[in-house]
């Protein structure tokens, strides 16, 4: 029977950087954190598993090689503060600490905040903060006065874009969002070049579960 770090190696060997996932940095901090340790025990099984692990009401973790992508596009550096939208399990908040200065992750599902905070503790994660929040239902927290982050993360996605979100970055901030609906959603990274400038990249296809009060496109009738 093979142990938990040679299944976790082979993740990131066949999974993570079969897609395309080669930063040090980011192979590191998947590596350094435990996936078992934020998958709910009767899921186990597919802990290391390319697939989305099911959580409370209808959530999902996302798949290895996704969360890689994720990290790789937004790099942070040690230096940043990073917030994330949608804590779920807590595993791609861990891999953002073990990689950033700071993180505040925003969860809607109280039940998942608690099974997170939970999570990062029992592995003595520090410097996280987890809020009990709906942000696109908290106005304040898409304010400018909400302050600015260096790198954020949206782990669902926006059927339309939102650009209340980019008005957080710093600048030279970059944020990852996947846009759009199934079955074809568009991974983008999004980098503020200056105070009111922004270039926007497409980073590769892929389906996710929607931001919960998202905005959606409008229905066509005849």
């Amino acid at each position: 029977m093979m142990s938990t770090a040679s299944v976790r190696e082979q993740m990131l060997e066949q999974q993570v950087r079969a897609w395309d996932v080669l930063d040090l940095r980011v192979l590191e901090a998947m590596r350094g954190v435990p996936r078992e340790s934020f998958v709910p025990q009767p899921q186990r099984f597919r802990a290391y598993a390319d697939a989305e692990v099911p959580l409370a009401h209808g959530q999902h973790m996302l798949r290895p090689s996704v969360a890689g992508r994720i990290l790789q596009a937004l790099l942070p550096r040690p230096q940043d503060s990073v917030l994330e939208i949608g804590t779920g399990s807590g595993f791609l908040t861990a891999c953002l600490r073990a990689m950033a200065a700071r993180v505040r992750s925003l969860e809607i599902f109280p039940e998942l905040a608690a099974s997170a905070r939970s999570n990062l503790a029992a592995l003595g994660v520090d410097n996280v903060e987890i809020r009990d929040a709906d942000a696109l239902q908290t106005p304040q927290l898409l304010a400018a006065t909400a302050g600015r982050y260096d790198r954020i993360a949206l782990t669902a996605s926006l059927p339309l874009y939102d650009e209340r979100f980019e008005q957080l970055l710093t600048v030279g901030g970059r944020l990852v969002a996947v846009v759009g609906e199934a079955p074809v959603m568009e991974a983008r990274l999004v980098r503020r070049i200056t105070e009111d400038q922004f270039i926007s990249e497409s980073l590769f296809e892929t389906v996710i579960d929607p931001l919960i009060h998202a905005a959606r496109p409008a229905e066509f009738t005849f």
